[in-house]
């Protein structure tokens, strides 16, 4: 940690910083797999002879929503797709863009998504009947220019490579990228195998033949999953995200039934929340972080320990398959999560609670979706906003975060001291601003840690 001195007269200056509004864009994959009413959501264009192929508009692409820490805009393609741009007068007047927009077809990440380093990899599982025999084309994997929206590659993939995740993220420690992947065709551990009370192989293949997520890491380049975890876990992951300090969560889809208290929060019959439960891993070892936890067995009285994740389910029920979160940029301890608004079930045309109909989704709610916001150092999560014509993302990322209160200082690191002291006259009205009008208020070196002046901000703030 450098040493440096700051006066009362900065002090005093940073204090009286004007409150910045809480300004985040997101920017997500819209997740394509809810139109189960039969209707088509594409628009025709026209047959390109050029092109040899039939040009839609479809709904997927990459949006963009505003949060303003009260409301949430509705999500819009960005870049946007205008037919006008390369069709008019009953033609196409632009074959490239023409090109550009109807690729947006092929932007389906039914088994996952990333961005990194400014490009999009989407992860398309075909379906048994639209595959070869052989599964040698399992999985499409699309990558994307995350600006521009062009499509850069398009490779198909074995099912043996086992592309499908519940999610994947960049580590903004190392670089790398993580996910959990769903891994198929896999032996059992040794320890399971050996022990006859907990597995008994009556059919003699089942011990080739076990299947679940794994934490594993990713090389994008040539889509090569590296397995971390020791084994698999059987849990129904729905996320994946990395904060900047390289600590991941995931949670899982909640469905479970139960009374609904005004805090909109679903509770079981002890009256202990449920729904949608946070895990967090360990990179390093592919493990959940569990604490231990005393239990009474209600027959015997005898006590055990058990392992579990430290944090209480968030209250929330949200049990279909493709959600997506992401981590704030300023505040590692803020998960923002896309998620759906309930869990499919509602008073029915009965007047009774049950399952609602599918087709009947775009009126009845079963698919509305949310945005939520966690507190990963309680497990604390509350419902924000719910997202307009219920738009559900593959993957989600901050593009853009304004300083949300004071203290989120972030940067590479350090600061530079004469950007500082800079700040500081023309705060204090100083007219030579450009050398600090020949006061400096900070000294000690030529930069000053991020961490400092958080340190400072805190301090002054009381936290």
């Amino acid at each position: 940690m450098k040493s440096f001195k700051l006066i009362a007269l900065a002090l005093v200056a940073l204090l009286c910083m004007p409150a910045v509004a809480q300004n985040i864009k997101f920017k997500g994959v819209y997740n394509n797999g809810r139109d189960n009413d039969g209707e088509l959501s594409s628009t025709y264009v026209g047959w390109n002879s050029t092109l040899s192929k039939s040009v839609f508009i479809v709904p997927q692409g990459i949006y963009a929503m505003q949060w303003d820490g009260e409301t949430l805009s509705a999500p819009e393609k960005d870049p946007a797709v205008n037919v006008a741009d390369f069709y008019a007068g009953g033609k196409f007047t632009d074959n490239d863009k023409a090109l550009w927009a109807t690729n947006f077809n092929l932007m389906y990440a039914n088994s996952g998504a990333v961005m990194a380093d400014g490009v999009i990899t989407t992860v398309f599982s075909r379906t048994t009947e639209s595959m070869e025999a052989d599964g040698s084309n399992a999985f499409a994997v699309r990558k994307w220019d995350a600006i521009t929206g062009e499509l850069l590659s398009n490779k198909d993939y074995p099912r043996s490579a086992n592309l499908e995740s519940a999610g994947m993220c960049v580590n903004p420690v190392d670089g790398k990228v993580y996910g959990l992947f769903y891994l198929t065709a896999q032996s059992l551990p040794e320890e399971i195998l050996n022990d006859p009370d907990f597995f008994t192989d009556t059919d003699g293949d089942a011990t080739a033949d076990d299947a679940g997520y794994c934490l594993c890491s990713i090389d994008l380049e040539t889509m090569t999953v590296t397995p971390i975890t020791p084994g698999l876990y059987y849990y129904n992951f729905v996320t994946f995200a990395i904060n900047k300090e390289g600590r991941a969560f995931a949670l899982t889809s909640g469905g479970t039934n139960g009374a609904i208290g005004e805090d909109g929060k679903m509770t079981d019959l002890n009256g202990n929340l449920t729904g949608a439960q946070l895990f967090e891993f360990d990179l390093e070892s592919g493990m959940m972080v569990t604490v231990p936890v005393e239990y009474t067995d209600p027959e015997t009285g005898e006590t055990y320990i058990e392992q579990v994740t430290p944090y209480p389910a968030t209250g929330y029920c949200s049990q279909y398959k493709r959600q997506s979160a992401c981590f704030s940029g300023t505040n590692p301890n803020k998960l923002y999560w896309n998620g759906f608004f309930n869990s499919g079930k509602g008073i029915n045309e009965y007047g009774s609670w049950g399952v609602l109909p599918d087709r009947e989704w775009r009126t009845n709610g079963k698919y509305d979706t949310s945005l939520y916001e966690i507190d990963i150092t309680t497990g604390e999560a509350r419902r924000i906003a719910n997202i307009t014509n219920r738009y559900s993302f593959s993957t989600m990322w901050i593009a853009e975060e304004d300083g949300a209160k004071p203290g989120d200082v972030s940067g590479d690191g350090s600061i530079d001291v004469d950007d500082i002291n800079i700040l500081i006259n023309i705060m204090t009205g100083r007219d030579d601003a450009s050398n600090y009008g020949g006061r400096a208020f900070v000294t000690g070196g030529s930069s000053v840690d991020v961490g400092d002046i958080n340190a400072i901000i805190n301090l002054m703030l009381g936290k």
